[in-house]
């Protein structure tokens, strides 16, 4: 199935299932964090899945490939990046299984089955408003900032969506862990398992992995650091394998 392709944009080989991704040259790409969330995640077959935020679908898309999920929805606010997700899905010819609705995820439970998604992942905005500087190309500025939605937004949503004992994952940034964690309780979404992920052994960890469960029991199990290189700078083995690279090929990018 064919790839339509506009002359500001790029088609990447994602390296898994003869899978691809169109991304904007110069300013939406998708970045290291969301492939992680994606080999992170988990889902049954049969699951239906809700990707709040999709961007360019690409966690939605390797979901489809990495897990037997039935269905999976990738919700995008931006309706150019909304299509471009859409005509990846297409591309890829899944769309039997993977769907792009451009929505506000603030409204995603009165056109979405509330409290009946499997599971919700999310790669949200990571800094709040007024905090750092701000990108001045307006997609990138969305992506990163809780310019059009905030953490208590997304984890609120993702409650609502959630069936009971339905599962929630997400990527995000350490600082905001004790945000995070007063968010997903107020919710109802019980931390059952961390995991940071550090640049190398003996660095600060850079991004964390969380998941949580609606209506769960209380205990939270941290598990090991994930490090993204080694001691001579190399992508470690676990990096490589989650992103379905060999050995002797080229490394991924980082492109958020």
């Amino acid at each position: 199935m064919g790839f339509l392709v506009y002359d500001d944009e790029t088609l990447e080989d994602l390296q898994i299932n003869n899978l691809y991704i169109i991304q904007k040259k110069e300013s939406f790409r998708f970045g290291m964090d969301a492939v992680l969330l994606a080999g992170f995640a988990k889902a049954r077959p049969g699951d239906t899945v809700v990707d709040l935020g999709t961007g360019t679908g690409i966690v939605a898309i390797l979901m489809s490939a990495k897990t037997m999920a039935d269905k999976i929805i990738g919700l995008e606010i931006q309706p150019d990046i909304a299509d471009m997700a859409r005509r990846s899905v297409e591309g890829n010819g899944l769309s039997s299984r993977v769907s792009i609705e451009v929505m506000d995820i603030k409204d995603a439970a009165r056109h979405l089955p509330a409290g009946g998604i499997d599971v919700v992942v999310t790669n949200p905005p990571y800094t709040k408003w007024g905090g750092g500087l701000v990108n001045p190309d307006e997609s990138r500025a969305i992506s990163r900032h809780e310019i059009l939605c905030t953490l208590e937004d997304v984890v609120k949503t993702a409650s609502s969506l959630l069936r009971y004992h339905g599962e929630f994952y997400m990527v995000h940034r350490p600082d905001r862990l004790c945000d995070i964690m007063v968010e997903m309780r107020k919710n109802h979404l019980e931390p059952k398992e961390l995991r940071m992920v550090c640049p190398r052994a003996g660095d600060a960890p850079s991004l964390l992995l969380i998941k949580g469960i609606r209506r769960g029991n209380s205990g939270m199990k941290l598990l090991a650091p994930l490090y993204i290189y080694d001691a001579d700078g190399n992508y470690t083995s676990e990096v490589r394998s989650i992103y379905g690279l060999s050995e002797k090929s080229s490394t991924p990018r980082d492109t958020r």
